[in-house]
């Protein structure tokens, strides 16, 4: 399954259509999206559009610049799945998440964090892959270099439930890292993207 990843596109509409226009030349099954889609809740207008008139599947997380209902609203307005404490399997990969956001308006403490991406996990049997969604990035992360602690219930979810693949984004500066943490490997896939082969 080819994937896009991409995340912190605040709200720039330009940026969503170059995205879906890749993922279109790079014919890619299912896009993903890591959070802070708006830019605190403003924004909203096609930023899903673009993908969904070239018939790619989504996946959202909220980020700390937008509400739960927001990220409900975009996921039902579009019809996508807004991952946030759920999980969905395509060609036996599965797939959960949480925003995982430890910091502003919209913070969660560690241990929602945590009970949220186990709930989406505990769902995901008999899959051959497990990939998990965040905005935020884990504890201890290579990201933490910016001075913003990782979330320690998304490290306790890597250590626990041992996903093979975490997608985040939030530290701008963070974009294209990509790191082991136990046997999951981390990527910050940033608002460029990253095209994967899953």
């Amino acid at each position: 399954m080819k994937v896009l990843a991409a995340g912190d596109i605040h709200g720039d509409v330009h940026l969503v259509r170059k995205l879906a226009e890749r993922a279109e030349k790079e014919k890619v099954e299912l896009v993903i999206l890591c959070g802070d889609l708006t830019h605190s809740e403003d924004n909203t207008d096609n930023i899903i559009g673009p993908f969904v008139k070239k018939n790619l599947k989504v996946l959202l997380v909220p980020g700390n610049h937008e509400s739960l209902a927001t990220a409900d609203f975009l996921a039902e307005l579009y019809e996508v799945r807004n991952m946030h404490g759920y999980s969905v399997k395509y060609d036996h990969i599965g797939f959960f998440g949480c925003s995982g956001v430890t910091i502003g308006p919209h913070a969660l403490r560690d241990s929602e964090i945590f009970n949220l991406l186990k709930q989406g996990n505990d769902r995901l049997k008999g899959v051959r892959k497990k990939i998990m969604i965040t905005h935020e990035h884990p504890f201890g992360s290579k990201q933490e270099f910016s001075g913003f602690r990782g979330s320690r219930g998304i490290r306790k979810a890597i250590d626990d439930l041992k996903p093979d693949l975490l997608l985040c984004s939030h530290i701008h500066e963070a974009e294209g890292i990509e790191e082991k943490i136990g046997k999951t490997t981390v990527i910050n896939v940033g608002r460029s993207g990253r095209i994967l082969d899953l």
